[in-house]
Order: structure tokens, then C-alpha cells, then sequence
């Protein structure tokens, strides 16, 4: 468990705030970083663990009760959001480390809750009673997620063999082994496990899988960057005060727009124009004017201010697909621009009890050339997903501590958003926002073909008022090649044709006994009549495809050496120092290459040895034309980037290790984009 004073460390956060919350991290971040890698599997997310559990309990702060202890309730809160980003896709597709390997390919297999249990019992060193509470269950129900979870294990260690044990007393193994069981009825135990054969057994193969876990975790030494929390602290800080201006004060013509309000009245009961012409002149937002003018929400312009901004809830759209937030925000004594950012900052309280969390939000980018965003400086209208409403109506209770200030590149013709230089701004904005969901209409398509060789099905077409959802399913059957991720153009219904959104793709599930992987890929949203004639155009798939070939490292006399795989020279060395060696795998040439990212292993032919290792990877990306893009510049607008590709260029692999004795590479397969243009055509009439 994580040693620490409750006391001072309580009596240090009540006066210093945040920061003293950053060193308390700071002094613990090896506990929390172990932590942190049984649930994510790259350096970007660890780092977002870190930010966002920082702000968590700045945030939470006033709710401590002083009865629980300090690291056990901040644990609570790390392991919330270890699984809220565990499940996050906007974060897939990066790099994944090979760091305790060993301990990671013995949980795999066992289920999220005995993984939890056996990661903060052998891991982390909690006792069953603390645990109880971070996972919200009896110490009872504790013991039998360990118990289960080494039986899991075993069933791995041992897979082809029978366990025979009876099972009146296979449930009490663990407390006999961890001496946790009452006198009498240790005795009895003893007695039955004595003149049962069968039991001695499964219990010896229990113990074993039971010290296999200890000498894991035993064994896992993560290396934490040098500048990892700096980077986190970098991200905390708050940015200085600017020098207090006088804002600039809209002018609105407001006798004339009082005239004008005057006349539609006068015509608007007779001819039903009143809400178009009402909203095409109130409402400066094209993209919520259009909404409004439908019917499909009203204007609430909730507002709320601190430290100098005013936050403004202009209206929010709901229906099947999402609730979309339409918000103003203005910087009252300087010249800055904030967005919100879902997760940063902008949290739904109520949100387990409102929401559905089968749909992840749409990520929409800031609309920073918009012409309503370049009229004032300190001006910012924007809108924001969050998940769809479980019933019909609700009041979503919104709290905002933190914005992020929109910096512009004025050397850019194209302006993007820097996200390399975030800025903070730190407030309380809290709102309750009433909330009808609106209708959406459903039609089946059911329709199949092939791309790539590979099944495709049309599943279904939903119209909402905020976007258009195709779903697609996959068969990925074939154990060669499957299909992980598939993006459209455009969808055209009734000659109207609208784009795919590019953040708005979701695997949602797997039929695994079908083979079939759904996708729902979202559109804008379509208006008019029932569709009739429906196409849709194919952009490209991102494919995984397998393809074994071993190399054994300690056959290798000199390095550099070369060998060929999916069809490339591929460099194979080694570089050594005093604490590592080192294996780097590269392929610069990126012309006609039929891979973008290989899938490959380190082992051991020695079973029983662990491998301690860390990996970076260098990466470039490409766009359908071949014109390369440096990720180390900043700002780029992604965007605007035709079809683009990560083509992973070197692999850096620091094995802890310096013998490569009985050390293999297994090469597992690759991934490629391929580009298709496919048209498919529907009849719905």
C-alpha cells in the first residue's frame, strides 16, 4: 500500500490547493505508475491518467471525508479514470509498450474484475478490506475474485491438464494458504485434504499459480521518463494574468431588431413564419440557427461567470445519437478565446444516471475560421457531444473547471488550433440544463458485399436531428487478414449528399460467434423527406494481416544485419550502453511499402524467464499522395491532411537485459491502409 501521513498531507492540500495535490503525486508517481500500465498501454494516455486524476481531486476536494484514508480514496479516483480511458477510442492507434510483458500476458486471460482484485493485491499491496472499497464489494467477494483469478492463471499455466478438486473446499485455498483460516475449521481442511488425493493435487497446482503471480509482479521495474510529470505539470499550470482591457462591446441594433420583432408578430399568427424569420434574425450561429429553425430545440442562454470569463449555454440539441451543447464563452478583460473540452475540465455530474455509455460522444474541433469566431477577440462559440439521454427528458447538471484558451498561428494562411502550447483557465461554471431528446427515424438496409475479400453488410441507416449514423459489420472470419477499421466519404440520400465525420467512427461490438465486427460511422445530419435512393462511397480500410516468420538473436554473428518481410528489406541492429541493449528495427523506405505498422514480439525460448523491456517508436505521417508531414512541428492541421497514414519508420526496443541467449524475434503480422472508392447503391422504397 502507498505509505503516507493523513494528517499533514490533508492539512497541506486545505492550504496550498493544487499544488501541494501535484507533490503528493509527485512523490508517489512510481505506485501510481505501476498502477496505471495494468489498465493503458502508452506514454500519451499515462500522462492524461495523471492530468486529468490531478484535477479530479482538486476538483473532489471539498467532498474528502477525513474517516477514509487519504491514498485509499485518491486510489478510488486514479482507478476510475484508468477505466473511463481504458475504453476511450480517441485515443487508439498509438504505440504500445513491451514493458512487463509477462505479467501482462498472465492477467489477459482473466476477467476485468479478477484483474482488478489480483493487480491491487499483488501489485499494489492492498489489504482486502481497502480493497473492498476501491472496487465497491465485500471482503468476501474480494477473496473470491483472487480465487478465481488464480484458478484462471493456473488454468493457463497448466491447459492441458484436468483439475479435480472438490469443490466444497476449493474455495477455501486461498484463506488456508494465506493462514486466514479459523482453527476449526483449518482442521477439518486438513483432514480432508490428508486422504484426498485429488485435492493435494489441485491445491499444489493453486499454490503454484499463486507464487508465479508473486514473482511477476515481483519483477516489474517501469522506467518513468524524466520529463513525465513535468509534462504533466506543464499541463496543470495555470496561465499568467493578462493585463486587464476594456472589452470590446457588441453593437446591436436593438430599436430596429425591436421593429422588426414587431412585424413578424403581425404576420407570423397568419403565415408561420414566426420561428424562421424570429431565429434567422436573433441567431448568429448558422449551424444552431438551423436546428432552432426546425423545431428540434430553444434558445437557453443559461450563464454563468468567474475569474472574469462568462460561460453561456446557448441551447442543447438532443436526440438518438448524442446531446449536442451549442456555448458562447467570453473573456470579459482580455483578448482571449476558450473552447470546452469533455473530460478536461467539463464533467457531467449526473451522468451515470441520465446517460447511455454504449455510444462514445463525437469530437468536434475547434472552428476557429468560422466567420462568428473571427468577428471578436475575446469571443468564442462552439458546441460540444456529450452521450444521448437514457429517457426522454432530463436536466444534465454540467460543471466546468477548467476552459482552453485557442491560440492562432498568424503565419499560417490556414489556422489551426496549437495544441503543443495549451493554456489553461481555471474557474467554476456550473449549470443545470433541461434537456427533451427529439425523434430519430430508423430504416434497414440489409445489404452485403466484399472489400478486400473480406464480407461487408449495410445493417441499417439512422436520420437524427444532429447526425446521420450508417452501421456496417464486418466478417472478420478469416484468421489471415481482417478488416480493424473502415472509413467512408460521403453518403448521398435523395440527391443530397453530406461527409463523413472523421472522429465519428465506433466499433461498437463483436458478435464472436458470428465473426462479425459492428461499426457505426456517423455523418452530418440530413435533412428533408423519407429517403428513397441511397449511396454511399468507400474511402479506405485499415487492414491487419498475418504473417509469421522467426529470427533467432543470438544466432546473428555481426551487426547490422537485413532480412526481407511482407515484401521489404527490413534493417535489424543492435546498440548496447552500460544499463541496456538496445534492438532497433527500421525501413525508411516508405515508397510502394506493403506495411505501415509490423506486429512483432521479443521472447524468450525460455518459458519461465521475463523479459524487462521498454519500446519508442519514430513515426511520419503520410497522406494519399506521399507527401510527408513532421509530427515534431507543430501547428499542422490534421484536418486538412488527404487520407493520412502513420508509417512507423523505427523501432527502438531497450531490452534490461544485456545476454541474448535463447532471445527471438517473432515477426506476427503487419497493418496497411488500403484506398477503395466502392459506390453502393440502396432502395428503400
Amino acid at each position: 500500500m502507498i505509505p503516507v501521513n493523513i494528517d499533514p498531507i490533508t492539512t497541506t492540500i486545505s492550504e496550498n490547493g493544487g499544488k501541494s495535490i501535484f507533490d503528493w503525486f509527485d512523490q508517489h508517481q512510481q505506485s501510481f505508475y505501476t498502477l496505471g500500465w495494468c489498465y493503458l498501454r502508452n506514454q500519451q494516455q499515462m500522462e492524461e491518467l495523471f492530468y486529468r486524476s490531478i484535477l479530479k481531486i482538486q476538483k473532489e476536494w471539498p467532498r474528502f471525508k477525513s474517516n477514509i484514508p487519504f491514498e485509499i480514496w485518491v486510489t478510488s479516483i486514479f482507478i476510475h479514470i484508468c477505466r473511463e480511458l481504458s475504453g476511450d477510442g480517441s485515443l487508439q492507434g498509438l504505440e504500445e509498450s513491451e514493458s512487463h510483458q509477462g505479467l501482462f500476458t498472465a492477467l489477459n486471460p482473466l476477467q476485468q474484475d479478477e484483474k482488478e482484485a489480483m493487480v491491487l493485491t499483488y501489485v499494489q499491496g492492498f489489504s482486502k478490506e481497502d480493497e473492498a472499497y476501491l472496487l465497491q464489494v465485500s471482503a468476501e467477494k474480494v477473496n473470491e475474485l483472487l480465487s478465481s483469478g488464480i484458478q484462471s492463471l493456473r488454468n493457463g499455466m497448466y491447459s492441458e491438464t484436468s483439475f479435480h478438486g472438490c469443490m466444497d473446499y476449493r474455495k477455501d485455498y486461498l484463506n488456508y494458504i494465506e493462514r486466514a483460516m479459523e482453527r476449526s475449521k483449518k482442521i477439518d481442511f486438513e483432514v480432508h485434504i490428508y486422504h484426498c488425493q485429488q485435492c493435494q493435487e489441485d491445491l499444489a497446482t493453486f499454490q503454484d499459480a499463486r507464487l508465479t503471480m508473486l514473482n511477476l509482479t515481483e519483477r516489474v521495474e517501469l522506467h518513468i521518463p524524466d520529463s513525465f510529470m513535468e509534462n504533466v505539470k506543464e499541463r496543470l499550470q495555470e496561465q499568467e494574468k493578462h493585463r486587464k482591457q476594456k472589452r470590446k462591446k457588441r453593437q446591436r441594433k436593438g430599436l430596429t431588431l425591436a421593429s422588426v420583432c414587431v412585424l413578424v408578430m403581425g404576420i407570423g399568427f397568419f403565415t408561420g413564419v414566426i420561428p424562421y424569420l424570429y431565429y434567422l434574425l436573433t441567431e448568429e450561429d448558422p449551424q444552431l440557427r438551423t436546428f432552432l429553425q426546425q423545431g428540434n430545440g430553444q434558445r437557453l442562454n443559461l450563464v454563468a461567470e468567474s475569474e472574469g470569463v462568462k460561460v453561456k449555454i446557448k441551447s442543447v440539441i438532443a436526440d438518438e445519437l448524442q446531446t449536442l451543447v451549442f456555448y458562447e464563452i467570453e473573456d470579459k478583460n482580455a483578448d482571449n478565446q476558450y473552447m470546452l473540452n469533455l473530460g478536461d475540465g467539463v464533467d457531467v455530474e449526473n451522468d451515470y444516471e441520465i446517460m447511455h455509455y454504449d455510444t462514445f460522444p463525437i469530437y468536434y474541433p475547434p472552428e476557429l475560421e468560422s466567420d462568428i469566431n473571427r468577428k471578436e477577440k475575446n469571443v468564442y462559440l462552439g458546441k460540444m457531444s456529450l452521450q444521448p439521454l437514457k429517457g426522454d427528458s432530463g436536466t444534465i447538471k454540467l460543471k466546468i473547471t477548467n476552459l482552453k484558451k485557442l491560440i492562432r498561428d498568424s503565419s499560417k494562411q490556414n489556422t489551426s488550433w496549437d495544441y503543443m502550447n495549451i493554456e489553461n483557465k481555471s474557474g467554476e461554471w456550473d449549470f443545470e440544463i433541461p434537456v427533451t431528446k427529439q425523434p430519430s427515424t430508423e430504416y434497414a438496409l440489409n445489404k452485403e458485399i466484399e472489400i478486400e475479400g473480406i464480407p461487408v453488410r449495410f445493417d441499417k441507416l439512422i436520420m437524427a436531428p444532429t447526425a446521420t449514423l450508417l452501421q456496417v459489420s464486418v466478417n472478420n472470419e478469416q484468421p489471415e487478414k481482417r478488416i480493424e477499421s473502415i472509413n467512408f466519404n460521403d453518403l448521398e440520400v435523395n440527391n443530397q449528399k453530406v461527409k463523413a465525420n472523421i472522429y465519428g467512427s465506433t466499433l461498437i461490438f463483436s458478435e464472436h460467434s458470428m465473426n462479425w465486427d459492428t461499426f457505426q460511422i456517423r455523418f452530418d445530419p440530413l435533412l428533408g423527406e423519407k429517403p428513397k435512393e441511397v449511396s454511399v462511397q468507400f474511402k479506405s480500410v485499415y487492414l491487419s494481416l498475418n504473417e509469421n516468420q522467426t529470427i533467432k538473436l543470438d544466432e546473428i554473428q555481426e551487426f547490422p544485419q537485413t532480412f526481407n518481410y511482407a515484401g521489404s528489406t527490413i534493417i535489424l541492429d543492435k546498440q548496447e550502453d552500460e544499463q541496456s541493449t538496445n534492438i532497433v528495427i527500421s525501413n525508411r523506405e516508405m515508397k510502394n511499402r506493403a506495411y505501415e505498422v509490423l506486429h512483432f514480439d521479443i521472447v524468450s525460448e525460455d518459458e519461465n524467464q521475463f523479459l524487462s523491456m521498454e519500446m519508442e517508436i519514430e513515426d511520419v505521417l503520410v497522406d494519399k499522395n506521399g507527401m510527408e508531414y513532421d509530427l515534431n512541428q507543430s501547428p499542422y492541421s490534421y484536418n486538412e491532411i488527404e487520407q493520412p497514414r502513420y508509417f512507423h519508420n523505427t523501432y527502438n526496443i531497450r531490452l534490461h537485459d544485456h545476454n541474448l541467449t535463447s532471445k527471438k524475434l517473432v515477426m506476427n503480422g503487419y497493418s496497411k491502409t488500403e484506398y477503395v472508392d466502392d459506390i453502393v447503391k440502396f432502395s428503400l422504397e
